[in-house]
């Protein structure tokens, strides 16, 4: 896509070769909303459709605006202040409301990939006839090697293919055969009980599609585009046309639809197999996988592994740059997946330090799926606090200039907010009851 240079941006012409249309579309927001339907996640939808089958699937359409909302929101900010997310915190804000917003990432970030990286193993191990566990430390090394050593556009480009694992979902559904008149009537027709396990299933999917990584690595991302075409400073990269903003748009739409078709037929593949059987007990991705398998057959089981060990190639590595990222652009040190190693140490020795406190969380004697728990009560105070600046950021004209947001756009993410508000409370109150 060629950026071109607008009032509002001041920037010049992109260099020749960027592609235009569609090939865009196809980028920033297709990785973001794949990584969001990590291994985790679909324990979570998984764990869903068993439990509750069909009656929760609106649960889909129903979470892509607010997705959608978040994602784009921070890109703008990136895309018009020339700064990812921490970076813009640090210049804008005071330090005691940054160190807080960063400890929270931090933690939910780190517990959430060690978990993934399990998730992962497990998902092999169903195929392998040893303790999956020891596959978590090779699983870790072939990402680090791939962050480290591979170029910025690799990444991005490896990170797209990989993405598109997550279709393996679509057939594993198709497979179990599920009541098509049914799913329909569930998908249109909200079903909403006020009992615990409804309610917490409920919060739990608010909270997991809501995650804060995805604030961070959209923003930072956006910001990489941009060195990619030769904008290596903030003023270089300040400001954005009506143009730009309308593609990235764009690009977070498809993005966030592709992720929720994704969740869709994760819940409804569990629900139409697992729920229908009585097999309402799982807990994680891998119990879903091997439970598939005598139900829905073999190749449904193979699919859902292969979904989860593509997708969680993705989502490890998004959690554990974006946690280096905040913490590199905390403390202003250089933080590029353009810069080679020896030109950003601190920030490639973040990476290798929040991927290996990944690995050892399955070696510390704590249940992934309890740690999982722990991190969703710390995503579900952050990201509402986390969101709330980042609507007061981009509503700051000292900050985005005449490129604030509309009055749609603070409906939908005044929306999200209260809605994530409500699940972190709801939660709380759920487990105080």
């Amino acid at each position: 896509m060629l950026r071109r240079s607008s009032p509002a941006s001041g920037k010049t012409d992109a260099p020749a070769g960027r592609r235009e249309g569609f090939g865009r579309a196809l980028g920033l927001g297709l990785i973001t909303g794949a990584a969001d339907d990590d291994p985790s996640a679909i324990g979570t939808y998984a764990s869903a459709g068993a439990k509750i089958g069909n009656p929760i699937l609106w649960m889909a359409p129903a979470t892509m605006p607010m997705m959608f909302a978040v994602v784009y929101l921070t890109a703008k900010l990136s895309m018009v202040s020339g700064r990812g997310l921490f970076d813009a915190i640090r210049h804008f804000y005071p330090r005691w409301l940054l160190y807080p917003l960063l400890s929270g990432a931090l933690i939910a970030n780190t517990v959430e990939a060690g978990a993934d990286l399990g998730g992962m193993a497990a998902a092999l191990g169903i195929y392998l006839p040893f303790d999956p566990r020891w596959l978590v430390p090779p699983i870790a090394a072939v990402i680090l090697a791939l962050q480290i050593l591979g170029s910025y556009v690799a990444i991005r480009n490896v990170f797209r293919w990989l993405a598109l694992a997550l279709l393996a979902y679509v057939g594993a559904a198709i497979l179990a055969r599920p009541d098509w008149p049914e799913v329909l009537r569930a998908t249109v027709v909200p079903t909403i009980r006020l009992d615990r396990e409804f309610m917490t299933l409920v919060v739990a999917i608010i909270g997991t599609t809501l995650s804060a990584y995805l604030y961070s690595w959209q923003s930072n991302e956006e910001v990489e585009e941009e060195i990619a075409l030769g904008r290596t400073t903030v003023q270089q990269r300040k400001g954005a046309s009506r143009a730009e903003l309308h593609e990235s748009r764009r690009d977070i739409w498809i993005g966030m639809i592709f992720s929720n078709i994704v969740m869709y037929f994760i819940i409804l593949s569990t629900a139409a197999t697992l729920h229908q059987a009585g097999q309402t007990e799982i807990a994680s991705a891998a119990d879903a996988a091997d439970a598939l398998r005598p139900l829905a057959g073999d190749a449904a089981g193979a699919l859902f592994v292969l979904g989860v060990v593509g997708v969680g190639f993705l989502a490890v590595p998004v959690m554990t740059t974006g946690a280096a990222y905040d913490v590199a652009q905390t403390l202003g040190w250089k933080a590029s997946l353009h810069a080679r190693p020896r030109e950003a140490k601190g920030f490639y020795g973040l990476i290798i330090l929040f991927t290996a406190l990944g690995v050892g969380v399955n070696f510390l004697g704590f249940d992934p799926m309890d740690a999982l728990v722990w991190a969703g009560v710390v995503q579900g105070f952050t990201t509402p606090a986390l969101l709330a600046l980042i609507l007061l950021m981009t509503n700051s004209r000292r900050i985005m200039g005449e490129r604030i947001n509309g009055i749609a756009l603070n409906l939908l993410g005044g929306l999200t907010l209260l809605v994530s508000t409500g699940a972190g409370l709801t939660l709380l109150y759920l487990w105080l009851i």
